[in-house]
């Protein structure tokens, strides 16, 4: 297994690169993110994983370590190969990725080309409890984008004790209150609370 490639940057071109590793030339599949970032003549490294199938062995390069994991977990779901993984990093943040998984927002996950509802339904059903943790921000925030929140919230209160159908409603309630940048899930979670005290 090749984890990392580190040399000159010999080449780049819309899909990948070419790093020069100890005088071979290594040809590093990547997204364009990680390509914006790289320079022909200048040192780099990147993250590897490399793709072995009985016709070819390809190599795609990442930014970090952390992009190299996601694109791994995503091929452990069912559909997703080393293309589709890739176009998901392409499009999204792995922070975005993960919190998009971990929320249940499908919308998100549609975004990529090649991912349609059931696709996006299959990724956070089977890898929702692999993902790793939601992201933090650095105001404590879980920074989940628009609508990601409800689930979070939805399964925080059934397992205070609340009925799945007393959860919904507060959730329904919190959201027609949510204006402009969603609102830090333990926020969200409290004024749910408060609403269903009231209701009690």
């Amino acid at each position: 297994m090749i984890a990392s490639v580190q040399g000159v940057v010999a080449a780049v071109s819309p899909d990948g690169a070419v790093v020069e590793v100890g005088g071979v030339g290594l040809a590093v599949q990547c997204a364009p993110g990680t390509l914006a970032n790289l320079r022909v003549g200048q040192p780099a490294r990147l993250a590897t994983s490399l793709v072995v199938r009985e016709d070819s062995l390809t190599l795609y390069g990442f930014a970090d370590d952390d992009e190299k994991q996601l694109f791994e977990l995503l091929q452990t779901a069912s559909g997703v190969g080393p293309r589709l993984a890739q176009a998901v990093l392409a499009v999204h943040s792995p922070d975005t990725v993960r919190r998009a998984i971990g929320g249940g927002d499908t919308a998100t996950l549609t975004k990529v080309p090649g991912i349609g509802k059931k696709g996006a339904e299959r990724l956070v059903l089977e890898l929702r409890d692999r993902v790793g943790p939601v992201p933090v921000g650095p105001d404590g925030a879980a920074g989940v984008t628009a609508g990601a929140w409800h689930d979070q919230v939805r399964q925080a209160l059934v397992g205070l004790g609340w009925t799945a159908s007393q959860a919904d409603q507060a959730v329904a309630a919190v959201a027609e209150t949510v204006d402009g940048p969603t609102p830090p899930v333990p926020v969200l979670l409290k004024q749910a609370i408060r609403l269903l005290g009231r209701t009690r």
